[in-house]
């Protein structure tokens, strides 16, 4: 945008207010504290998401939730769209998120063939709601595990999630039983009740796919028509389907090919639907068979054979640490770079795909024999999702690191701990501890006893600064959170002793250090600042400027901070640049005190030269 119509567009907007978009749909107000360049629709495009003022834009958040796997609030997230609002203002004040994975169920959807319950879709649609007026950005998922709960006897030791009742029945499927099963995932490989529905749904037995593409499409066109068009500008896309997997392969069918022949068409068929349902310029968020990345459990997949899918898909993934999680195939804890591999492996996929990625499930266990690990798994896998470059050779390779991918963590569930769910509808199994689903327990969050949301892991490790919109390309990123296991504080990427004025302003606090190549746009570049970054003890050195204690944003301000959409009280950094194809870099860190002009100075003359011989 030229200059002129820059500061043009600004005027009108002091004058008058944040603009809205006009479209169908029922009247809402603008997003509190949204800005000129906020709130637009994003697309793929280079293998980036971007937004409409051209920046890369990477999404954090988190699944909410796994209570919909659950019958006590009838397949929804929440009991109501306040207790959605208040989670959402919590996501986004504590959890640093901005955007949310929204678990739908078809099972509730559709509970009687060929009927869309819309009582259940305007629930759903109204929570849901509740996130995007709080700026969180959306994209809704089709949850399933081990198929159906339908699946499961009344004394079951498991439960399942997904498909309706009538589904089920269809099948005539044997008697559940996963025989020696110390996890509840091995029911998916081991459970021939499991197995067969799997099968089924995959080769469209009794019409089930047809069934389920046709509720797809009708619940699509329901959220299109009842969010206004604010609203829908901020959903991503759809997610058509959890962990897909074969059940079973057919004769001389393996992985592979079974991605190739059944899982990508049910994909091009879920595409179709959305652009019928009115959501052509949204991507399908696309998983491949769920083992493909698994460091245990292992399949060849990644949908090698789709080809270039483009930017109207997005390759889609999950990671768990298996070994980890087992207990006995990691006994120690995750360390400095433990995962940088694992995600370099996703972020190579989506390039060879032609599109972007997004890890839309990670996490570890808060409960039981190895919850132990989870400060030091979490670290591990937020910092390689900042990176391809483990903490110790950040700063001397730094041009490796990469883009930033994107990520929503298992899970946000505010009733963690405060369940009442009858275990596959049996009265003597009630369910109230951890997330009251299999005995699983990873929810990030719960309420406490006035009814209030607090964090049940370090805030320095869940509400983390990262680039929400880069004006240009990211070169380089890395954050040390300084995120604590027990007493001890874990520092895996500190500042080296060759940058002491770099070193001597961050001291023992945390910082973030940001590389971009600036782009053609006028718009500004965002980091979002945790609450561990109040503006009094918030230090910028970069190439744009210094500050201590920025000041608020203007569009003459090189640096400064202002709200976050939403009216959460989450705050952003905000750099703007004025010319294209440069390099910038922006070291933010809440570990000065009134450092003088001197030191910052200083600083910034070690990260020039620093820049000048990585990035030459």
């Amino acid at each position: 945008m030229p200059n002129i119509r820059l500061r043009l567009l600004t005027v009108l907007v002091v004058l008058f207010g944040s603009l809205t978009v006009a479209g169908a749909g029922p009247a809402t107000a603008a997003v509190p504290h949204s800005l000129w360049f906020d709130g637009t629709a994003l697309t793929v495009s280079n293998g980036r998401f971007v937004d409409g003022q051209g920046r890369e834009v990477v999404l954090r958040g988190y699944n909410v939730s796994g209570e919909t796997k659950l019958e006590e609030n009838h397949g929804l997230p929440f009991a109501s769209v306040a207790d959605a609002k208040k989670s959402a203002t919590a996501l986004r004040a504590l959890g640093g998120g901005n955007s949310v994975r929204f678990l739908l169920s078809w099972a509730y959807a559709e509970p009687v063939r060929g009927q869309v319950d819309t009582a259940y879709l305007a629930a759903a649609t109204a929570q849901m709601g509740a996130f995007l007026d709080a700026g969180i950005r959306v994209y809704p998922d089709f949850h399933q595990d081990l198929y159906s709960r339908y699946l499961f006897d009344s004394d079951s030791w498991y439960t399942g999630d997904g498909a309706p009742q009538w589904a089920v029945d269809l099948g005539n499927y044997p008697d559940e039983s996963c025989g020696i099963c110390f996890l509840w995932g091995q029911n998916i490989t081991q459970n021939g009740a499991v197995k067969a529905a799997q099968h089924d749904f995959w080769h469209n037995a009794h019409g089930l796919q047809d069934s389920f593409l046709t509720t797809a499409q009708k619940t699509m066109a329901y959220i299109k028509q009842n969010l206004s068009a604010e609203q829908f500008t901020g959903v991503l896309g759809f997610d058509p389907y959890n962990e897909p997997y074969a059940g079973t392969y057919d004769s001389g069918q393996a992985s592979r090919t079974w991605e190739r022949d059944l899982l990508w068409p049910f994909y091009v068929k879920f595409r179709a639907r959305m652009d019928a349902a009115g959501w052509t310029d949204k991507p399908a968020f696309v998983e491949p068979n769920l083992f493909w990345n698994g460091n245990v459990s292992k399949e060849e997949g990644g949908l090698l054979d789709a080809g270039a899918i483009g930017s109207r898909y997005v390759f889609n993934t999950h990671f768990y640490d298996q070994k980890a999680i087992s207990g006995v195939l990691m006994w120690g804890n995750a360390s400095d770079g433990q995962y940088v591999s694992d995600f370099a492996t996703v972020r190579d996929r989506a390039s060879a795909l032609g599109t972007t990625a997004i890890v839309s499930e990670f996490g570890h266990p808060l409960n039981g024999s190895t919850a132990g690990k989870a400060p030091t798994v979490l670290k591990a896998m937020y910092q390689a999702l900042d990176s391809r470059v483990k903490g110790a050779n950040w700063w001397s390779t730094p041009a490796t690191s990469g883009p930033v991918l994107s990520g929503s963590q298992w899970q946000w569930d505010i009733y963690n701990g405060r369940h009442s769910e009858l275990m596959n509808g049996n009265p003597d199994k009630v369910l109230t501890t951890g997330d009251a689903w299999n005995d699983e327990d990873l929810s990030a969050v719960r309420l406490d006893d006035s009814g209030k949301a607090v964090l049940r892991q370090d805030a320095r490790l869940l509400d983390r600064v990262y680039p929400s919109a880069t004006s240009g390309s990211t070169l380089a990123f890395t954050y040390e959170d300084r995120s604590r296991d027990g007493s001890t504080t874990l520092t895996w990427n500190p500042v080296p002793s060759s940058l002491p004025n770099v070193s001597s302003l961050v001291g023992s606090g945390q910082y973030s250090l940001l590389v971009w190549r600036s782009g053609s746009g006028s718009a500004p570049t965002e980091l979002h600042l945790p609450v561990s970054f109040p503006n009094a003890s918030t230090t910028v050195v970069s190439d744009l400027g210094t500050a201590y204690a920025p000041p608020a944003y203007t569009s003459t301000t090189p640096v400064g901070t202002a709200a976050e959409p939403g009216g959460t009280g989450s705050r952003r950094l905000l750099l703007t640049d004025t010319d294209s194809a440069t390099l910038h870099y922006a070291l933010v860190t809440n570990g000065a005190t009134s450092p003088s002009a001197t030191v910052l100075n200083a600083a910034k003359s070690e990260l020039a030269a620093w820049m000048a011989s990585k990035f030459a």
